[in-house]
């Protein structure tokens, strides 16, 4: 098996699914900290990126929790 197999299969996994949340819930951390510059600096376009921003991270994070659920469905021992 290749690496590039064994990455593959990785991020099908449910670590590498918990993984991907984690790393998408953190860059929520950079979002919030853009919003709250923009709000400070009162820059109108700088806070729609960042709502955008935050839709997106949103988004994203509910594709993994369904993809993980996913998982769990095909888990035999899950039932």
């Amino acid at each position: 098996m290749s690496a590039l197999t064994k990455a593959k299969g990785f991020k099908k996994s449910k670590a590498g699914t918990y993984l991907s949340i984690g790393t998408t819930a953190f860059g929520a951390v950079g979002v919030i900290k853009q919003a709250k510059q923009a709000r400070f600096d009162h820059d109108t376009l700088r806070l729609v990126d960042a709502v955008v921003s935050a839709a997106a991270i949103a988004t994203g994070i509910a594709l993994l929790l369904r993809e993980l659920k996913r998982i769990g469905d095909d888990d035999v021992l899950l039932g």
